[in-house]
């Protein structure tokens, strides 16, 4: 396998893949130290907010302290961000949605690029340009019937979902029996809570029922 293929065969492994954002770079390698604590291995920095690129360069120099750690970068809309970002050690490219410019870039750079899709249209575009891997999104308004639906159409194609999922085994049972492989969580793990009192402790245990939860379930397949 490339990287590209090991890159998204972790990610699929896995099954859970966290992302949030946070202004504070203290806060940031507290957030990735506590979701690794708690087994996750995949983490997915979004760029949604002002010091995104500098944050992220910091935690990819960090990134050493947490063996076999992937750090990716989530919310790249352009051609240049996915530049930028891939430039400051990204491990993969997630994306809300599915752009001809981020397919070039990310094929040439030969990185892993998870882009987001809503529609079979968006799925059949984005299988054409090489995606083995696609976001669906958002899961909310989707719905577990809506995958269940389209999953005969690309048999061939995984799809992990963001949005719609909450922490309880019954939420993430429900999605995953609907045919994905893996989900997207963020502020549902990642709570206001936590972040403005600072409990890690907290965020690695609830990651940690999450990743035991995520284990059942593909044990029981």
């Amino acid at each position: 396998m490339d990287n590209q293929e090991l890159t998204i065969e972790q990610i699929c492994n896995g099954g859970l893949l966290p992302l949030f954002y946070h202004d504070d770079i203290a806060t940031c390698k507290q957030v990735v130290g506590a979701l690794y604590n708690g087994g996750v291995r995949c983490i997915e920095f979004t760029n949604r907010g002002k010091n995104s690129l500098i944050n992220f360069k910091q935690l990819i120099q960090a990134k050493a302290e947490f063996p076999g750690l992937l750090l990716g970068i989530g919310t790249i809309k352009t051609g240049e961000q996915a530049t930028a970002f891939i430039e400051a050690g990204a491990d993969f490219l997630v994306s809300p949605i599915f752009d001809n410019d981020i397919a070039d870039v990310a094929y040439m750079n030969k990185i892993a690029w998870i882009p987001g899709c809503m529609t079979p249209t968006e799925v059949h575009i984005a299988q054409k340009a090489g995606s083995k891997l696609i976001k669906l999104f958002p899961g909310n308004v989707l719905g577990p019937g809506y995958v269940e639906a389209i999953m005969p159409l690309f048999s061939d194609i995984r799809f992990v979902l963001t949005g719609g999922v909450d922490i309880t085994e019954e939420s993430i049972d429900k999605w995953m029996k609907s045919g994905i492989v893996g989900v997207g969580l963020g502020s549902k793990l990642i709570t206001k809570a936590i972040l403005e009192n600072n409990d890690y402790d907290q965020l690695s245990l609830n990651t940690a029922s999450v990743v035991k939860i995520m284990n059942k379930i593909k044990q029981s397949k």
